[in-house]
């Protein structure tokens, strides 16, 4: 894709997030796009947004399961941006209209100490980089129709981000081995799904440490106060109006969700 291709995608997506519209896949419109190209539309997508105030406050994985990168034809995870905007309270009504096809998935939020730069970033570096993990939901939510996407479009699409809701029980990562936190998502009151932290690449560490290899080439790092989400520990879940969600993880606590019935602003 050339550079005013890039830029035609970018302008589509930036149109869905503010008319409320989803669009055609962007495989079908550009079906020589490349994931190189998929994350340079992201990126000005993410541009666009800092440079009107909603700065990065950390960062998302996706495809975290095999299950999940079998059925994009992927070997390895994808990332996304997380903003201030994208941040919402516990316990206080999200408004959602505020998304588009919103789903949600329960994770190991990951609270960073000290900043993290790849390559060559090792388990025991991601450890010691990590202050506090703290329960958290995270909204998905996709600006192509139906959520007809291929790894092209999740991709340019920052990674099908949504939201975020974190927890408010902090917990050292050196109390707890994430690998066998149990979890059970609830959906007004039952039982919607469950899981564990080792569906997330065996550790979500490893998560963690992908990311910062991933993007520590492209001259990012991960920052002190960044928040990090190595992927979900069940699967997603739809999410309707006036729905409370409650995300419960062994030795962690809860984390709550609740969404109003708010149109669009």
């Amino acid at each position: 894709m050339d550079a005013s291709m890039l830029q035609e995608a970018a302008a589509a997506l930036l149109s869905a997030y503010e008319t409320g519209k989803p669009i055609a896949p962007l495989i079908e419109t550009y079906p020589a796009a490349t994931l190189e190209d998929a994350y340079r539309i992201q990126q000005r997508v993410v541009r666009h947004w800092a440079e009107r105030g909603d700065g990065v406050r950390g960062h998302k994985v996706g495809l975290a399961s095999a299950a999940m990168q079998r059925q994009m034809g992927v070997d390895q995870p994808d990332y996304g941006h997380l903003t201030a905007s994208m941040f919402h309270l516990e316990h206080q009504p999200i408004p959602i209209g505020s998304f588009l096809q919103p789903k949600i998935e329960p994770e190991i939020g990951f609270v960073l100490g000290s900043r993290l730069r790849g390559p060559g970033v090792t388990v025991a570096d991601a450890l010691r980089a990590v202050e506090f993990v703290v329960p958290a939901l995270e909204i998905v939510d996709s600006r192509i129709q139906d959520w007809k996407i291929s790894i092209v479009d999740t991709i340019a699409d920052n990674a099908s981000s949504g939201g975020v809701v974190l927890g408010s029980r902090p917990t050292a990562i050196g109390d707890i081995d994430l690998r066998l936190v149990g979890c059970v998502l609830h959906q007004n009151g039952q039982i919607a799904a469950t899981g564990a932290g080792g569906a997330v690449l065996g550790s979500p560490v490893n998560a963690l440490v992908w990311l910062a290899n991933t993007v520590g080439p492209l001259g990012v790092a991960l920052e002190p106060g960044h928040v990090v989400l190595p992927g979900s520990m069940t699967r997603a879940i739809p999410v309707s109006p006036g729905d409370t969600i409650v995300a419960t993880m062994a030795g962690l606590g809860s984390v709550t969700a609740k969404f109003s019935g708010e149109e669009r602003p």
